[in-house]
């Protein structure tokens, strides 16, 4: 932007008018707007008076001046008139404008200051004069481009991604350099008007200040020293810096965040589909089952309305039977929990609340198991020791630490946030091994294990994009913003800065990022599943436990089976001897004893006759499981042996059964008599039919 101005307001003389304007007040303050700067047309108004003055006080000297009343109507001139245009026409004066000199009525011999607009100032280019001439004296303010004769020294450290030195050998200068700072710095100079030498600091730190001295080392202390005009990197401002040196506006924001090793994924199990509930749970859930269990057994024993009569057509039975037995309470319980009910259903009031409670609660933890078991076999899963930075300050296990000497160390050691008050306390307590000399350090350390590195954010996502082993925990732990450093009062930090915003404004700052941090070729793929991805089939090593628990089930039922069976011939063994015991004291009440015990048959003639008894083999266990054994596993068949072996409702202990007519069998014989029928504890009965 050029413009042109007819006061020169760096002239003395100029400003000692202005001066004096000032103190009139309150016009003087209107007259320069406010900004010490007159405009044009005051100052021509001032000089016109000034000119008129001057022509006024040469005619009073030449000439006594007639004074004469004038009027509107009236064309009759002034007669010194002609005299005073002849006088002012004739004035040479230095006035706000310039000089002043007229020439033939006219003013001649002024000039015009041409003026260019850069960094929000006005300089003056060079002069304009009516006869056409134009004197430049800056040339290079009228070329977009143009660099003076300025170089200005940077120093850096080197640092990946953003000062780095080529591979190549033979390069001198700023050619040997590479990284997002240099491509900056490019277009920075370019439009700021500097040339620029890089050059590496000598100790490689920023800039950290000694506590107990108040020094500083690094960058910072060049800077302060005035050894370099700028310092460039990722340099962190903060209030410490800021106090000692300046800094441009910022090019890239960041912060503080937690660099760890990728966590190990969780092996598959092969009970994993009881993940969806902690183990606890479990826990209560067995607790509940054998609390309701048993109280639901208890509550039907007080309860009337569980007993009930167990033979409905005997109306004056004494014996009442209840279903909810204690094994039959935890077949309840579990038949419900399992969602396939059982065949014992409540029927006192108090029996259903305990049932209807049961079911709700099963409702519950059913839905909730469901729900959860299919995130649980679908979602693959991260063994995660920390998620944040609390979880690090309240572990000991994993270490951590931070660059030496960076604006990460000062963080932690001036923050007065109590967690990383905690995390400083603890890495001055392990002090040196937590701190690296390097970031590359602190990355290798990382994937060695067990040690978490705090680091800049920009540099941990350069970090990580590169090395699939890495990741970052959590998220900022504050927030920070890298700039160009400069010696306090520095001409060029106002120019960087405007440089700066620009480069944001027209997005060349991104595409530098993009640049050296995501299309740089070495970018790691990482293998992430998308949520919204079709789930993966579950296999054997998802869900195998469940045929685990079946065949194990299956197991416990045949040891439960065989049990059972070794059990029950062990008892009718027992009963086989007790009954046969039985029946001889009942032949001894009829006349027999010991070996000479004798049994009633009937001759020829009908007549009874007695016999010496064959004693009866003893059954032993063996033999009794071997006959049940062979009865259980005939292919055919499925009725109940006889009632020698089983319980019959109408063949009780201690009784004796006679048969109706219709059970009767057919006479065998010719005298008719029927063959003899042996019940449990009872004699030989004869049944003649004429006498029933």
């Amino acid at each position: 932007m050029t413009a042109f101005r007819i006061v020169d307001t760096g002239s003395p003389h100029v400003r000692t008018i202005l001066r004096d304007m000032e103190k009139f007040q309150p016009v003087g303050h209107s007259i320069l707007n406010k900004s010490s700067i007159i405009k044009a047309e005051p100052a021509l108004i001032y000089d016109s008076v000034n000119v008129f003055a001057k022509g006024l006080h040469a005619l009073e000297r030449s000439a006594t001046l007639s004074l004469a009343n004038l009027s509107c109507e009236s064309e009759t001139p002034w007669g010194d008139g002609s005299s005073l245009f002849n006088y002012i026409n004739a004035v040479e004066y230095d006035g706000l404008t310039g000089p002043i000199k007229f020439t033939e009525g006219k003013r001649s011999n002024f000039k015009l200051d041409i003026l260019k607009l850069r960094n929000e100032e006005l300089y003056k280019v060079g002069q304009w004069t009516p006869d056409g001439q134009i004197n430049i004296t800056d040339t290079q303010a009228f070329f977009e481009g143009g660099r003076p004769n300025i170089t200005l020294k940077i120093i850096t450290i080197e640092e990946t991604p953003f000062v780095m030195l080529k591979d190549v050998s033979n390069l001198t200068g700023n050619s040997r350099y590479e990284g997002f700072c240099v491509d900056l710095l490019t277009y920075v100079s370019t439009m700021a008007g500097f040339e620029y030498e890089i050059q590496f600091s000598g100790d490689g730190l920023y800039g950290l200040i000694d506590t107990d001295s108040g020094e500083w080392n690094g960058l910072v202390r060049e800077l302060i020293d005035k050894k370099a005009d700028l310092a460039v990197g990722s340099m962190t401002i903060n209030y410490a810096r800021e106090s000692v040196i300046d800094f441009t506006k910022p090019f890239m924001n960041l912060g503080v965040s937690i660099l760890f090793k990728v966590p190990q994924r969780v092996p598959t199990q092969l009970f994993s589909f009881m993940n969806p509930l902690a183990v606890e749970i479990w826990l209560y859930i067995l607790l509940a089952y054998i609390i309701v269990s048993t109280t639901i057994y208890i509550v039907a024993r007080f309860s009337p309305y569980e007993w009930h009569n167990p033979s409905p057509c005997h109306n004056n039975r004494e014996i009442m039977e209840n279903d909810f037995t204690l094994g039959n309470s935890f077949w309840f319980t579990i038949g419900t929990l399992m969602q396939q009910g059982s065949d014992l259903n409540p029927k006192a009031a108090s029996t259903r609340i305990v049932g209807g409670i049961w079911w709700f609660f099963t409702l519950i933890i059913i839905s909730s198991y469901t729900a959860n078991l299919a995130a649980f076999l679908t979602v693959e899963r991260m063994i995660t020791p920390i998620e944040s930075a609390e979880d690090l300050a309240e572990q000991n296990e994993i270490e951590y630490g931070t660059l030496e000497g960076g604006s990460t160390m000062a963080f932690f050691r001036d923050s007065k946030i109590e967690t990383y008050q905690k995390m400083w306390r603890y890495m001055e307590s392990k002090r040196p091994s937590v701190f690296v000399p390097t970031i590359d350090d602190g990355v290798k350390r990382v994937l060695e294990g067990n040690y978490a590195f705090l680091m800049e954010s920009t540099m941990l996502d350069y970090t990580i994009q590169r090395n699939c082993n890495l990741t970052q925990v959590g998220g900022l732990l504050n927030s920070n913003s890298y700039g160009i450093a400069t010696p306090i009062g520095s001409p060029w930090r106002d120019k960087i800065s405007l440089a700066i915003l620009e480069l944001q404004e027209k997005g060349i700052i991104q595409m530098l990022y993009s640049k050296w941090w995501k299309n740089t070729g070495d970018v790691c793929n990482r293998d992430e599943k998308n949520k919204d991805s079709k789930a993966n089939a579950l296999g054997v090593a998802n869900i195998g436990g469940v045929f685990v628990v079946l065949l194990c089930g299956l197991a416990l039922a045949i040891v439960v089976a065989i049990l059972e069976f070794c059990w029950n011939s062990r008892k009718n063994a027992q009963t086989d001897r007790v009954r046969r015991y039985s029946d001889d004291e009942d032949e001894d009440e009829d006349g027999g004893s010991g070996s000479e015990r004798e049994e009633a048959e009937l001759d020829e003639k009908g007549e009874k006759v007695l016999r010496p008894r064959t004693p009866r083999p003893q059954q032993s266990l063996c033999s009794e499981m071997a006959e049940e054994l062979r009865f259980a596993m005939r292919c055919h068949g499925s009725r109940q042996r006889p009632a020698l072996r089983r319980n019959c409702s109408r063949c009780t202990p201690g009784s004796t059964y006679v048969p109706a007519a219709t059970d009767l069998p057919q006479a065998n014989g010719e005298n008719g008599l029927l063959p003899t029928v042996e019940f449990r504890k009872s004699s030989v009965v004869q049944f003649d039919p004429a006498n029933p």
